[in-house]
């Protein structure tokens, strides 16, 4: 299972994104993972859990509430081809023989379906506290933030 090696990796940039900005906690990631990437969804999000486990900025809790952790959210890219012939993007499916499935013209320009990325990241920052491991004080209410590309 390479998902739980690909997500260490995004959970190892993320969180030094967050804690370059300050960031209290991250509350969300979103993924962007094209149909031809490689990785499967649905072990992605088993793997999740493991990934973040080790990494205190990924969950957060107040006072009298139950522990959160930060949510992994997936784009699902569909894999499409640029066909010469209709001019535009077509769709592909796995079984994709290096044409055109509108009109059969040979094509293997792959324009979308491999990608594997970090769209983007929610984190909320404490204001008041001067590094990130500090907690906030009693009821203030951290700003979200978020980093995109």
């Amino acid at each position: 299972m390479h998902e739980l090696s690909l997500l260490l990796s995004v959970v190892e940039v993320v969180e030094k994104a967050a804690r370059d900005a300050g960031a209290w906690y991250i509350t969300k990631v979103k993924l962007q993972v094209g149909a031809l990437s490689g990785a499967d969804t649905q072990a992605l999000i088993g793997a999740w859990p493991f990934a973040i486990a080790d990494h205190p900025l990924f969950f957060h809790s107040l006072p009298d509430a139950p522990a959160h952790q930060a949510q992994l959210d997936l784009d699902l890219i569909p894999a499409t081809i640029w066909c010469p012939t209709c001019n535009r993007d077509v769709p592909i499916d796995e079984f994709f023989a290096l044409t055109c499935p509108v009109c059969s013209t040979p094509t293997a320009h792959l324009t979308h379906g491999h990608e594997f990325s970090v769209a983007w990241v929610e984190w909320e920052k404490n204001q008041l506290a001067a590094t990130p491991e500090e907690s906030p004080m009693p009821g203030e209410q951290p700003a979200p933030h978020s980093l995109e590309p």
